[in-house]
């Protein structure tokens, strides 16, 4: 039995092509396959490089049907080379499945590491870069993604979002709104492109920008936010707890009752808490 061969994760230039490496052109020429998300898209990058290794598709609506019998090559010697459209595989593109059984068939995963959106809008954002949460596409759907920024909006590390030109004015307005409109943020299009553009500024700002500029509606966007003050993130999480005591109290008592024992059991002011109770029934009583 010949010993397992090797899957490498390669990353490619996210758009300027003077952006791969020298490891990632080896790597690509060297392999038996590379597996792609777009066998056409990367096929114009290996003919640019003047790489011939054949080709695969690899994604999204292939990759649970095509992991089995690219890990069976892989087991029996063969090297492949695992490549997205743009940028590093997996951030926000498929490989998942084929990195993850590879690993656990016992098949040596090797990253060849280089651009991805992501780091390349954090390192010019100019925001705290010492922690950071990576939130990928927010739900395309109005009531889904209002709801996720919600839940993030008292998250104090530096927020990073992808987003579609389409959507980028709708998804700034719902940042605003559940963020507030002062909370700093840079809008990153087309970067290492030749219309690379950075928008810097309040997000209130900056969808007063959008609408000015068609041109920030126009090619791939990263999103970077600033995390909640700590003082704002400690207050939304006392809300929160406040709101999940009266959630119960409110169940099986009347209102005042619920007030009057949630102000007992938190400590807070009983108007703040009667006010927080109103608005989980859903206005004033009548």
């Amino acid at each position: 039995m010949s010993a397992p061969g090797t899957l490498f994760v390669v990353a490619t230039p996210i758009g300027n092509r003077a952006d791969i490496s020298a490891r990632a052109r080896d790597t690509l020429a060297g392999v038996d396959l590379v597996a792609a998300e777009d066998t056409r898209h990367t096929g114009q990058l290996l003919a640019q490089l003047g790489i011939t290794t054949p080709l695969q598709a690899l994604h999204e609506h292939n990759e649970a049907a095509r992991t089995g019998e690219l890990v069976a090559r892989l087991l029996a010697g063969a090297r492949i080379a695992l490549v997205s459209d743009a940028g590093t595989p997996l951030i926000s593109d498929p490989g998942f499945r084929l990195v993850a059984a590879a690993g656990a068939a016992g098949v040596t995963v090797v990253p060849v590491p280089g651009a991805c959106a992501a780091v390349a809008a954090l390192s010019a954002a100019g925001l705290p870069t010492d922690r950071f949460v990576f939130e990928g596409f927010l739900p395309p759907r109005a009531a889904a993604r209002r709801a996720r920024l919600a839940a993030l909006a008292a998250e104090p590390r530096t927020l990073v979002f992808y987003e579609a030109p389409h959507r980028i004015a709708a998804t700034l307005a719902d940042l605003a709104a559940a963020f507030g409109a002062d909370r700093a943020a840079v809008v990153a299009r087309e970067l290492t492109k030749l219309h690379e553009t950075i928008y810097r500024g309040a997000l209130g700002a900056l969808v007063a920008r959008g609408a000015d500029d068609p041109n920030m509606a126009r090619g791939e966007t990263v999103v970077v936010v600033a995390g909640a003050a700590a003082t704002a993130a400690a207050e939304t999480v006392d809300e929160q707890r406040l709101d999940r005591l009266l959630a119960g109290l409110l169940n099986g008592l009347p209102l005042s009752q619920a007030v009057d024992l949630a102000t007992e059991f938190s400590g807070e002011r009983r108007n703040r808490v009667y006010e927080r109770a109103l608005k989980l029934k859903g206005g004033p009583p009548g």
